[in-house]
């Protein structure tokens, strides 16, 4: 009797050409890598960190302060920033 369950992921095409390539390079498959990284993830144990909590929470009241609700958000701020670096310059 099988004991994995399937699971299906999204991924964006650039993202998955990159797992491919590692993939064939190691001659491994897909599922080998994810179960991989999944487990490094878990082991590392980023979420039970008080200081991570604290960092995480940190960076999303900043976030918040400066209206980031998305990765555009993100990106926005970044350009403007990078471009009054260059004006300054």
């Amino acid at each position: 009797m099988r004991t994995a369950k399937t699971v299906s992921i999204t991924l964006p095409p650039e993202l998955l050409e990159k797992v491919q390539a590692v993939a064939r390079a190691e001659h491994r498959t897909m599922s080998e890598l994810f179960r991989e990284a999944l487990r490094r993830y878990l082991s590392a144990g980023t979420l039970a960190d008080p200081e991570w909590q604290s960092l995480l929470r940190r960076i999303r009241n900043a976030g918040r302060a400066l209206g980031v609700a998305s990765e555009a958000d993100v990106e926005r701020l970044s350009d403007e920033f990078r471009q009054e670096k260059r004006r300054a310059s």
